[in-house]
């Protein structure tokens, strides 16, 4: 997905939490300084392939017992219930807002690891980012993309990690651990599960593709364009 069909949707999400723009610009260049060009060949191990996009859900555990799929991307901390369950993970998408231990680990088994900057995470960026070898890490960003950052779509880590597998031409995608109605969220965290139900309603059209983590929730959700 290029930015200009992006954006509007972005300047959407912005408005509707409140952010600012400039906060994630300024996450963006930082994590642009922090890190050095990725090679994204890397990520066609997830081309013409199911891939599992797993969500850091309640029902993940029980969910990897009965998966069918290729490859798998996991968001945030999802990866570490896949690790437990014994399922590998073949990319690991994450704002480092929970489990950035994770982050070493992965790159230190050679999985691609995508790290996402945005308005908020500045502090973890440089704790954590740093001590990440030289093209271990693919940055990403919601805002316009620069240098080696880049922008495939999506807002929360789970959608985000969908678009990516969109991206690099994965056949089929499936959601493991995915819940839209988790009541024990918070409400800001409610609001953007609404937020990612809406983007993986407009990605499903997109790819003329049904995803069933989707179903009884799809006529709810307020299209995008």
């Amino acid at each position: 997905m290029e930015f200009t069909e992006f954006e509007p949707v972005y300047e959407q999400i912005l408005a509707d939490f409140g952010y600012g723009r400039g906060a994630d610009e300024a996450a963006r260049d930082l994590l642009a300084r922090l890190t050095t060009p990725f090679d994204e060949s890397r990520l066609s191990v997830l081309t013409d392939e199911t891939v599992a996009v797993c969500g850091a859900g309640p029902t993940l555990a029980a969910d990897l017992r009965e998966f069918d799929a290729d490859r798998v991307v996991a968001a945030s901390s999802a990866a570490a219930v896949c690790r437990e369950a014994g399922v590998p993970v073949d990319v690991y998408v994450t704002d480092l807002d929970g489990d950035p231990e994770l982050a070493d680990v992965l790159v230190a088994e050679e999985t691609p690891v995508v790290v996402h900057a945005h308005g908020d995470n500045r502090p973890r960026l440089r704790e954590v980012v740093p001590d990440l070898p030289d093209g271990s890490v693919l940055p990403t960003t919601q805002a316009a993309p620069v240098a080696h950052v880049r922008n495939f779509g999506g807002f929360t880590d789970g959608d985000r990690a969908a678009f990516l597998a969109d991206h690099v031409g994965a056949t089929r995608l499936t959601f493991p651990g995915w819940s839209f109605d988790d009541p024990a969220v918070t409400e800001t965290k409610r609001k953007k599960l609404r937020w990612a139900a809406r983007l993986l309603a407009w990605l499903e059209r997109r790819r003329d593709e049904q995803f069933a983590v989707l179903d009884g929730v799809r006529d709810e959700v307020e299209p995008l364009p």
